[in-house]
Parts: C-alpha cells; sequence; structure tokens
C-alpha cells in the first residue's frame, strides 16, 4: 500500500499532508481485518503520534490508556467511548479530547474511520507516571 503523503520541504522541521479519504479506501481494502479493525501510523515523532484507525460495526477495543493525552476525532461513522462512569458517542465531525492515563474502551457503532492524536510524553515524564505497570 503506497502513502499519499506530500511532504513539504521545510527549512526547520517537517510538514506532511495526508490524504484520508485515500487512506481509509487502501485500509479498508484489505477486509476482512482481525478483531474487525485495522489502523495507520500517519506520524511518530518523539513527541506526537497521530494514528488513523478504521473499524467494523460492532468491532471493540477492549479497555486500555494512553501514556499521552489524546484526542479522537471521527472522520467517519460512530464510535462510543467509555471511560469510569461515562459514555460518551461520538458521531462523523465530533472531536473528543483525554487525559493521560484514563482507562477506557471503544466501540465501533458503525462502520467507522477516525483519528487518534497522542501528544506523547517525554522519556522523563514518562518514568513518573504513577500508573506505570498497569499494562496496554
Amino acid at each position: 500500500m503506497h502513502a499519499n503523503v506530500e511532504s513539504i520541504e521545510m527549512t526547520r522541521g517537517f510538514c506532511e499532508q495526508f490524504d484520508l479519504q485515500f487512506d481509509i479506501s487502501a485500509l479498508e481494502s484489505h477486509k476482512p481485518w482481525p478483531q474487525g479493525m485495522t489502523s495507520k501510523m500517519l506520524l511518530k515523532t518523539d513527541d506526537l503520534r497521530i494514528v488513523l484507525i478504521v473499524m467494523q460495526s460492532g468491532a471493540r477495543m477492549n479497555e486500555h490508556h494512553s501514556d499521552g493525552r489524546i484526542s479522537v476525532q471521527v472522520l467517519r461513522g460512530a464510535i462510543r467511548i467509555r471511560m469510569q462512569d461515562r459514555v460518551v458517542d461520538l458521531a462523523t465531525g465530533r472531536l473528543l479530547a483525554l487525559d493521560r492515563s484514563i482507562k477506557h474502551d471503544v466501540e465501533a457503532r458503525e462502520d467507522s474511520a477516525f483519528l487518534l492524536t497522542i501528544a506523547w510524553p517525554s522519556d522523563e515524564e514518562l518514568i513518573g507516571l504513577k500508573h506505570r505497570g498497569y499494562g496496554s
């Protein structure tokens, strides 16, 4: 699968542009997926991760947490996120921001695609996180 990414030359740092519809279509062309979902890492740097996730209706990510603060932006479909004693339904165009270390699960209420953005902590911050050892 060829990435449809445009890298723009910069004198400092990076600038990349992604064709999300192209990437979603490319991922969907590889159905069926194990556990009804698949993903593609779009960008990975020391302090930032951007992941495109595509899920079939009814697919579920079991409870987990992120060491970094996250945002979840629904591009297509609808998902449900359960955290602590709360349930949040997100449809196309909705965005959720979630602080680090909050346990949550994700369920696709219909065929869905969303962007997961993680503000990745530094090594020093990771070592200092109190929840270390919780697991995935």
